[in-house]
């Protein structure tokens, strides 16, 4: 067991719940990322861009600002570079495949009426049984496409 990256997803999720939370006690709003950015995008409501913008450049920033002080990619293999150990590994496919995949996210997010950020961590933590039987939904999925791929389609190991 690699000690350092248990470390580090611990810290994560702990900063996770923390930016949730500070998030939900300053300003009444929960952190579900597929809702920040729609209402990003939408303006809606108005004048409300400025702490959304913030949010998601803070999400973007932290992995960069990690890299450049030499954190690396984390558990994720780096450059296509095939190095035992990694618990990601590389992308099995390519760009257009992952722009699918986005584009199917974003679909299931409109019809969830969340992500799991919004459902999983923050409608959880309220107690939400919609968010209850999001979140279960989510992970039932994500359960079924391993299975179906690296079991039935013979794509991993």
């Amino acid at each position: 067991m690699d000690w350092s990256s248990s470390l580090q997803g611990l810290a994560g999720g702990i900063l996770i719940g923390l930016s949730a939370t500070w998030l939900m006690a300053t300003l009444g709003r929960i952190a579900g990322i597929s809702g920040i950015i729609v209402n990003l995008i939408t303006m809606r409501p108005k004048g409300d861009s400025a702490w959304r913008l913030t949010f998601l450049l803070g999400l973007i920033s932290g992995p960069i600002v990690l890299m450049l002080l030499g954190g690396g990619l984390g558990n994720v293999a780096g450059g296509g570079v095939d190095v035992t150990g990694e618990v990601i590994g590389a992308p099995a496919g390519g760009v257009v495949l992952m722009l699918v995949a986005g584009l199917l996210v974003g679909v299931g997010t409109g019809l969830g009426s969340g992500c799991t950020s919004g459902h999983g961590v923050c409608g959880l933590a309220r107690l939400s049984p919609r968010s209850l039987a999001a979140t279960l939904t989510f992970l039932a999925a994500a359960i079924l496409t391993v299975y179906v791929v690296r079991h039935m389609i013979g794509g991993g190991a």
